[in-house]
């Protein structure tokens, strides 16, 4: 795992661009060549750039997009770091449900951040993808965005509360449908299932989510900030102690042999051989 501590980004390392201009802090993900794939080190970033937007005076608004033809097709397994190690299978357990636990934290400060967070979604929006842009406030798609949630048939549980989230917007049945089957389903359906607010032409997507954060922005910030917490007040009652059964969930099955049979699999593709161990 990388250092969790440090407050530097590493020149040529960035994951995530941030820059601030008319009262709009534009945070972009910014490895095309990977299709921004997610990494412990993302994550890092991504609650660092948080936490400097939370006290600007001149941010009223974010609006999280992506380089290239995806917004994020998932975890980048290529990444330094990805496997976490222990002595034992339990020292690996609890390593991996402290380290979900501090993913759950640093996507915490984004979702909680008081200025409303507005996502620009194109292309391939996939695992962690998916669950990073069900953290922003309002969802702007392109018509060839894809959303999926694959992991079950990983052998591993929704990491960082997709699913539950899912459920808050289009009710549980939809949320087990989805992270159940992995299926995909491509704007137009996530348009219907309230789980993006508007879906726009490809060539229009940056232009149109810019105008929606600029809306905002031209607001008055003390109401906007208001209206917010008032609402995720109301919408997140009881997420956080789910949470936290996701980062154990997560933990035991990242830890499992189904997990190794799932990526393997994936990785020679072949069909995977789950024995539930």
């Amino acid at each position: 795992m990388i250092d969790t501590v440090s407050t530097e980004i590493a020149e040529g390392e960035e994951r995530i661009r941030l820059e601030v201009a008319d009262g709009i802090a534009v945070l972009t993900l910014c490895r095309p060549d990977k299709l921004n794939g997610w990494s412990w080190e993302s994550t890092r970033q991504l609650g660092l750039l948080a936490d400097r937007i939370r006290f600007d005076p001149g941010v009223r608004v974010v609006l999280l997009r992506a380089q290239g033809r995806a917004f994020c097709a998932g975890i980048d397994v290529t990444a330094p770091g990805g496997a976490i190690a222990g002595a034992s299978a339990a020292e690996r357990t609890r390593n991996y449900y402290e380290g979900i636990r501090w993913v759950h934290e640093r996507f915490a400060v984004l979702a909680r951040l008081p200025q409303p967070v507005v996502a620009a979604v194109q292309g391939y929006c996939l695992g962690f993808g998916f669950e990073l842009a069900l953290m922003a406030d309002v969802r702007v798609a392109a018509r060839d965005a894809v959303f999926a949630l694959p992991e079950a048939g990983l052998g591993v549980a929704v990491d960082a509360g997709g699913d539950l989230r899912i459920a808050r917007e289009a009710g549980a049945g939809w949320a087990k449908f989805l992270a159940l089957t992995g299926r995909r389903i491509d704007a137009a359906t996530a348009e219907r299932l309230r789980l993006v607010q508007l879906v726009v032409p490809v060539g229009e997507l940056d232009g149109v989510a810019r105008e929606v954060a600029a809306e905002i922005a031209a607001n008055a910030p003390l109401a906007v900030q208001g209206i917010k917490r008032g609402i995720d007040a109301y919408a997140d009652v009881g997420l956080a102690a789910a949470l936290d059964g996701v980062a154990m969930t997560a933990a035991l099955t990242l830890t499992s042999e189904d997990c190794r049979e799932g990526y393997t699999a994936r990785a020679a593709r072949t069909p995977p051989r789950f024995t539930g161990g």
